[in-house]
């Protein structure tokens, strides 16, 4: 039976988050990655408020600075890698604001935040900024675990049958490995790019080949 296609942050994320408050100690906090293989957590205030995150990058500064001499840093960006060196708590690791995303986020929406701000993860909150889960870049690439038969019961669905509801009988979809190809005559060639583009956008296809074919002249009724 087809699924429907995944397309939204909650469709994805894991929804059992380690996270840790404000005050947590940083033994507790490299525990914690370590019991449950993440690199990285949110920073809950109050009732589940996400106020931070703490990745392995913030906890490294601690080691990577260690031997250096305060008058060796001159840069204003190693300012804060100085501080959090000499912190403690998940209140002075943190990196804040966190950057969340919501539930019904798109999957291209979470990807660009990812890519915009270098981070591998997002915690995923709802209105009220309260953690409802984490989404990751492996979670993201879950939609190309689809198998080919899915994929294409939904081009067709979703664009043969939308776009070409006449020509749809003569139209072949064919997927392997996740690459797309259409084949088949239809009766509006204008719609082709349409469905080159409709097609591209199904969650977890990898390319689309569109080799649909307009009616020809001999083809076009004649006047007279």
């Amino acid at each position: 039976m087809n699924r429907r296609s995944p397309h939204t942050v909650n469709d994805v994320m894991t929804s059992t988050v380690v996270a840790v408050v404000l005050d947590a100690p940083f033994k507790e906090i490299v525990t914690a990655m370590k019991r449950w293989q993440v690199s990285a957590v949110p920073v809950l205030e109050g009732e589940g408020h996400v106020v931070g995150v703490v990745s392995e990058a913030d906890l490294l500064a601690k080691e990577e600075l260690r031997d250096t001499e305060p008058t060796m840093i001159g840069q204003k960006e190693r300012l804060a890698d100085c501080a959090k060196a000499g912190a403690v708590t998940a209140r002075d690791l943190m990196s804040s604001p966190a950057v969340t995303v919501s539930a019904d986020a798109t999957l291209p929406r979470a990807a660009r935040l990812m890519a915009q701000h270098q981070v591998k993860r997002l915690p995923v909150v709802n209105e009220q900024g309260i953690l409802k889960g984490i989404v990751s870049r492996s979670d993201l690439l879950k939609v190309f675990l689809r198998t080919d038969e899915d994929l294409a019961a939904e081009v067709r669905r979703e664009v043969v049958d939308r776009l070409f509801p006449v020509s749809r009988g003569g139209i072949h979809v064919g997927v392997e490995k996740g690459c797309v190809t259409i084949t088949g005559p239809v009766r509006d060639a204008t719609l082709i790019p349409v469905a080159e583009r409709l097609a591209r956008a199904v969650e977890g296809v990898v390319d689309v080949r569109c080799d649909l074919v307009g009616p020809t002249a001999h083809d076009s009724p004649r006047r007279g």
